[in-house]
């Protein structure tokens, strides 16, 4: 039998998709044992630039707590690090030198694995990036991008999964991240595209926006794809990946060898339902299928962020309205395929033009940039309507930015600025998320110290896993509670 692996997106994608990144450090921690039993090839961990800024900005923690404790539960499976290590997008920018810092910081906490990729599939120009991250000790999968537009043509793809090849990298995923592909698409597609690379394995990452995702990962191991992306319900399906006990019991009984330990999952599932339940997060459903998501093709990580922002601002009832207007947006921007940064241009841009009444009427800086070339340069703004390319880029603040230079400070001057005594890690989370972030972390310290706001339930589960303690007693004016350890099992 062939065997199939999973690389796991549970607490990476899966709750970027349908929980708006909002699980703290305390959600997650006990959800890695289980996790880390099960067999995964890799469990996918972290996107830098999102993240660090949603722990600090929202969450006023430490991403870095997060990324020890990870390194520290997670002690069989590989985990790979997520997401750019320089650019700008909405999530801030990242200095190159602050990224090859980055890097260097999670590979020497033993983190080796990465994925890279291009907005545009400009793929022969990740060939630097590549290297470099070799250099430092992370291995790169290659991204090949899928969208649907008249430019996005079988031979478009066939010359991207040419172009990955050349770069001879330790893998290529498929990375379906509107969940646009079908199982019918998807068993034309794939053998075209393994074709073009040798003995390259072949990942793949695929949304279920569609409800399709389960399927199109059958698919996808028939032609040929070793390696599935998946994610433990609660936060599989929906605009997630798919459930891993659904793919991996199917291709069981297709005759597959899935490698995977469902059983040693069940805490896991248990654990993150509970979350759920506990913070009104959504439980990640199978989704009916829609055609109209082929217009708009917003992603399950935007979805779930423009919901959220929406909800904020008392529109929550609005969100079919904004994804109507994203398809819009997308057109008039040239059909850029809809990843990070782009499809946040599209969907925040869509949010301002249902909220304030009127198309382009407010822009953010973000989209002038973008106008401007800055996200994709002739790529970008070839495909734009240049009626709305000049309704954009005709107002002063455009003009002000028109020669604008993203700041690339070097280590050396951000040390200087920072304090040479400033550690690594807190270099390069001010650097990432804003000069304040190591304060703003600082102050919630303080104020937790002061009063533990958890619940009880979760207080008396860390302490049950903290195997320091041999005896525990607790007393109060409505409980009184005594735990003790046996000396080979847990309490």
């Amino acid at each position: 039998m062939s065997q199939v692996a999973f690389v796991d997106t549970t607490l990476r994608d899966g709750q970027q998709s349908l929980w708006a990144m909002n699980m703290r450090t305390r959600h997650m921690v006990p959800a890695l044992p289980s996790l880390d039993a099960a067999g995964f090839d890799q469990i996918e961990l972290m996107a830098p630039g999102a993240a660090f800024k949603k722990f600090v900005r929202h969450h006023r923690e430490d991403p870095w707590e997060w990324v020890k404790a990870a390194v520290k539960g997670v002690t069989s499976s590989q985990l790979r690090w997520h997401g750019r290590f320089e650019g700008s997008s909405l999530s801030g920018g990242i200095p190159p030198e602050v990224g090859e810092l980055m890097i260097a910081k999670v590979v020497d906490m033993g983190i080796r694995f990465t994925r890279i990729g291009d907005n545009w599939n400009r793929i022969a120009q990740l060939r630097d990036k590549k290297e470099r991250l070799e250099k430092i000790g992370m291995t790169p999968t290659v991204n090949v991008m899928y969208s649907v537009s008249a430019r996005h043509t079988d031979d478009y793809f066939i010359e991207r999964a040419r172009q990955a090849a050349d770069l001879e990298p330790y893998r290529i995923c498929l990375k379906d991240v509107g969940g646009l592909l079908t199982p019918e698409r998807t068993r034309d597609l794939v053998p075209k595209l393994l074709a073009e690379t040798g003995n390259i394995p072949w990942e793949f990452h695929g949304h279920c926006n569609n409800g399709l995702g389960p399927l199109n990962a059958l698919e996808a191991v028939k032609a040929g794809v070793r390696y599935v992306h998946t994610a433990v319900p609660p936060l599989a399906n929906g605009s997630s990946q798919p459930s891993i006990f659904n793919v991996a019991r199917n291709l069981r009984a297709l005759g597959y060898d899935a490698p995977v330990d469902l059983d040693a999952l069940e805490p896991a599932r248990r654990h993150l339902t509970a979350v759920a339940r506990q913070e009104g997060f959504p439980e990640g459903r199978p989704h009916e299928y829609r055609e109209h998501l082929y217009t708009h093709q917003v992603p399950g990580g935007m979805i779930s962020n423009l919901l959220y922002q929406l909800e904020l601002a008392g529109l929550g009832n609005r969100i079919e309205e904004t994804l109507e207007e994203a398809a819009q947006v997308r057109a008039d921007f040239g059909y850029p395929i809809m990843v990070t940064p782009l499809s946040q241009f599209v969907g925040s841009q869509a949010a301002i033009n249902v909220i304030i009444g009127e198309r382009y009427k407010q822009v953010s800086d973000d989209v002038i940039h973008y106008a401007w070339g800055r996200h994709g340069g002739d790529e970008a703004i070839s495909g734009m309507d240049p009626d709305v390319r000049a309704m954009i880029l005709d107002r002063p603040r455009a003009r002000e930015l028109e020669h604008y230079e993203e700041p690339q400070p070097t280590l050396r001057e951000l040390r200087s600025k920072y304090g040479e005594n400033t550690s690594d890690e807190e270099l390069i989370l001010r650097a990432i998320v804003g000069d304040d972030a190591a304060d703003v972390v600082r102050g919630a310290r303080s104020a937790e110290a002061a009063a533990d706001d958890r619940p009880f339930v979760e207080a008396l589960r860390e302490l049950m896993d903290n195997t320091s303690f041999r005896y525990v007693s607790l007393d109060g004016p409505k409980l009184s509670l005594n735990m003790r350890r046996g000396d080979t099992t847990p309490a």
